[in-house]
């Protein structure tokens, strides 16, 4: 793919919101998972997928950090706090 072409791909991904990003990797990896596209069409699927995973990540990363910064303590002021990553496994997201 050209240079020209990838960056304006990435582009739209960052303009991409989060839930249709989701959406359209869940798509990818059925059809994936499916086992009826020829090996040229899942290379390209998984090239489309693997960006729209980094985009995901981006975005949830720009969240947490916006999270963290909206945080304030009980006096009122602002605190930059991190995100807690011991999750009971209640709370760990289900991925399938």
């Amino acid at each position: 793919m050209p240079k020209a072409l990838k960056t304006a791909d990435a582009a739209s991904l960052e303009n991409l919101p989060f839930e249709e990003a989701l959406k359209k990797l869940e798509s990818i990896v059925d059809a994936m998972e499916s086992g009826d596209l020829p090996l040229e069409a899942l290379l390209s699927k998984f090239e489309e997928g693997t960006r729209l995973a980094k985009a995901c990540q981006t975005k949830l990363a720009d969240a947490e950090l916006k999270i963290q910064k909206l945080e304030k303590s009980s006096s009122g002021e602002t605190t930059l706090t991190p995100l807690s990553n011991d999750l009971s496994e209640e709370e760990q997201p289900k991925y399938e």
